[in-house]
């Protein structure tokens, strides 16, 4: 596992740690994908994928992966018993009406008041928006998992976003490799830092303004993962 994907564990990881037992959850494409393999054992999930299915199972070895059971992001997937199948209609209709308790989404820009922009990079061809706007407005909560920084140590987390948004305050949570946020009535607050990196280094690599929690909570990260960084000021996404 190279350097790379062993971040986008560690916010996966923490990520599954937001959802609930019982929760019916979509997971968006990219490091949400990876939240499947971090789901508590104590706990029961129902996965919901957006290109038609529900129950969705742990990632199969490659050796047992059937080339016709896919999730949205074309990746292989698993079914649980009691696993259904539907079309694009059915499937956007339980997004759209409000039958999701979670979504996990990635993100390319989020603003302190919790806007999201998903979909766009101007001057860029477009990434396409997908069902992420169904997703976020119809989920009881949003989880947004992604890199604190773009491969280029460009911010994620500005005070306003400057790409396309997909929607306006709909973020719940915010899961970094390096922190956790919570938005509560238009405000950002950090609410959990990685015992890898001091307050005033998070702060230097954070745009966004946003307030600490009187109950911060300092966490090693990498418990169960491997160590990926001496500088975590210098990660990049």
């Amino acid at each position: 596992m190279n350097r790379k994907e062993r971040i986008r564990r560690c916010i996966a990881k923490r990520a599954a740690q937001e959802l609930r037992d019982g929760d019916v959850v979509n997971l968006g494409i990219g490091i949400p994908t990876l939240v499947n393999d971090y789901i508590p054992s104590e706990i029961t999930i129902h996965l919901h994928t957006e290109n038609g299915m529900l129950e969705v199972g742990p990632t199969p070895p490659p050796d047992q992966a059937d080339p016709q059971l896919i999730n949205a992001s074309r990746q292989p997937i698993s079914e649980l018993p009691g696993a259904s199948y539907f079309d694009s209609g059915l499937s956007f209709a339980i997004m759209r009406g409000g039958h999701l308790d979670a979504t996990v989404i990635g993100a390319l820009q989020v603003s302190q008041t919790g806007d999201l922009a998903s979909w766009a990079i101007p001057g860029k061809p477009i990434l396409g928006v997908g069902g992420a706007m169904d997703l976020v407005v119809g989920a009881k909560r949003v989880i947004v998992a992604t890199t604190h920084q773009t491969k280029e140590g460009e911010p994620k987390l500005l005070p306003k976003c400057t790409y396309p948004l997909t929607a306006r305050g709909e973020v719940d949570v915010l899961v970094t490799e390096h922190a956790v946020f919570r938005f509560e009535e238009g405000k950002m607050i950090l609410v959990e830092i990685g015992d890898h990196l001091a307050l005033e280094d998070l702060k230097s690599i954070t745009p966004a303004e946003y307030e600490i929690h009187p109950h911060l909570k300092v966490v090693n990260r990498w418990e169960g993962l491997e160590q990926v960084w001496e500088d975590p000021v210098e990660v990049r996404g």
